[in-house]
């Protein structure tokens, strides 16, 4: 079973680049935890829809995969996922939407990524 979990945030407009930058650096650390299906995390933006307007003002999407509800319930409890939200997104947020679904039987094969290594062999 995988488990997808995404999230899309909206910082407050007195949030600086540079603070949205340092969040997304230490978002993309999560993904060597335990509970993160084969490290697959990726976080990114700022968001490149046209028109931009589509995007309504969410600024950063974080995609993470888990193998089933507790790994996603670990992921969610870990200390490090704590430390990051409380000090780079809730003080700052202006809002967040969660949304995390369990992939089907059937689409489960478009879920099987290259590992790492064979991707960087030449």
């Amino acid at each position: 079973m995988t488990i997808v979990h995404m999230v899309m945030f909206k910082f407050r407009p007195e949030v600086t680049k540079e603070h949205k930058e340092k969040f997304v650096e230490e978002l993309k650390k999560l993904k060597e935890l335990e509970c993160v299906k084969d490290h697959r995390l990726v976080v990114g933006g700022p968001s490149v829809t046209d028109p931009i307007e589509r995007s309504k003002g969410f600024e950063i999407a974080l995609l993470s995969f888990h193998e089933n509800l507790q790994e996603l319930e670990n992921y969610q409890a870990s200390k490090e996922h704590h430390w990051v939200t409380n000090t780079y997104m809730f003080p700052y947020k202006e809002d967040l939407i969660r949304f995390d679904f369990k992939v089907a039987s059937e689409d489960e094969y478009m879920w099987k990524f290259l590992p790492v290594n064979e991707i960087l062999k030449d």
